[in-house]
């Protein structure tokens, strides 16, 4: 059996190598779970503008890259840290001052999007959507549409349904598919060929890793291609769509890796508190992104104490002894 090409980098190559001012981004994850936070700290880091993001439901990765004037446009379902911040809070103010243009699908309705692209169709028509302003209320406008090959001439479609007697319906959403340049996962395991295991929900993942024409991982633990292969089954993604494999611990931190370990509810009260107030959430982005040189160092800041706190009970994936209040 012919084994592919090494396909380990650091994070800094990689994001470097891949992603690039303007470029349609794809993140995985969902809110405050599994989310490419290393990732998304070093685009901030490498000072990438102008960027247009995809998400399903998007947690403190979306808000810290607009928060930082990474982001232009964005698609997405829902932007929001759970109880911590209903509604991202970076997010409201970048739409509220009009800094950046916002495109709203249902979380159902993203999922096919990603799929139609996984799948190497233009569309997914689905009954979706009728009776809301999904339908109505688009974020782009006709001219900016016009004038970009990788966003779709309309927001979506109303067509009529070729087979009306087979299920008796008339008309069909027909949503577009997402095409990314990169999508950026983070995964509890990963083979150096690039061979993809998550543990736990996997969200829109897989479709938003298959629909995009680069694949980033970042995961907890490197493990030897045999150990996988003990239970193929319990792949998630395989190598062929990955381009880079970056071994970074605490990688979706201080979201929740399942079996790894739970999110920092006090991190991510304080990052409430500091996205709330401009100056607060610069200094904010300068001691713990904009001043570190990688994710260790990062990592470094918040302490070993704290790590230890949130990590994963085996029996149960989460953390049983974690106060979730704070």
């Amino acid at each position: 059996m012919k084994i592919s090409r090494n396909k380990v980098m650091d994070l800094k190559e990689a994001i470097g190598a891949f992603v690039k001012e303007g470029s349609h981004i794809s993140i995985g994850g969902f809110t405050v779970s599994r989310a490419p936070m290393a990732a998304v700290f070093e685009i901030i880091r490498q000072k990438i503008k102008h960027l247009h993001i995809y998400v399903h439901s998007a947690g403190p990765a979306i808000d810290d890259l607009i928060g930082a004037g990474c982001v232009d446009k964005i698609e997405l379902a829902y932007s929001g840290n759970g109880r911590f911040a209903p509604t991202g809070i970076r997010f409201k103010k970048a739409v509220q001052n009009k800094e950046i243009l916002v495109e709203d699908y249902s979380n159902y309705q993203m999922t096919l999007r990603f799929m139609a692209g996984a799948m190497g169709l233009p569309f997914l028509p689905v009954k979706s959507g009728f009776g809301t302003d999904i339908l109505e209320k688009w974020g782009f406008p006709k001219e900016l549409r016009a004038a970009d090959p990788k966003i779709p001439d309309d927001k979506l479609k109303v067509i009529e349904n070729p087979f009306p007697d087979w299920c008796g319906v008339d008309k069909l959403v027909a949503l577009p598919a997402i095409h990314p340049d990169v999508t950026l996962i983070h995964a509890q395991k990963a083979d150096a060929q690039g061979t993809v295991r998550i543990q736990g929900l996997t969200y829109a993942d897989i479709e938003q890793a298959k629909s995009a024409k680069h694949l980033i991982v970042t995961c907890e633990d490197i493990v030897e291609t045999d150990e996988l292969r003990k239970e193929p089954d319990a792949n998630t993604l395989p190598h062929f769509l990955t381009d880079a494999v970056c071994r970074v611990p605490f990688g979706a931190f201080p979201t929740a890796c399942y079996h790894y370990y739970d999110y920092d509810a006090n991190f991510l009260t304080r990052h409430e508190m500091f996205a709330k107030d401009d100056a607060q959430y610069e200094a904010y982005l300068q001691k713990y992104i904009r001043g570190t040189e990688n994710h260790k160092e990062f990592l470094d800041l918040i302490g070993p104490a704290t790590l230890d706190k949130i990590k994963a009970d085996q029996r149960t994936g989460y953390a049983t002894g974690m106060n979730r209040s704070k």
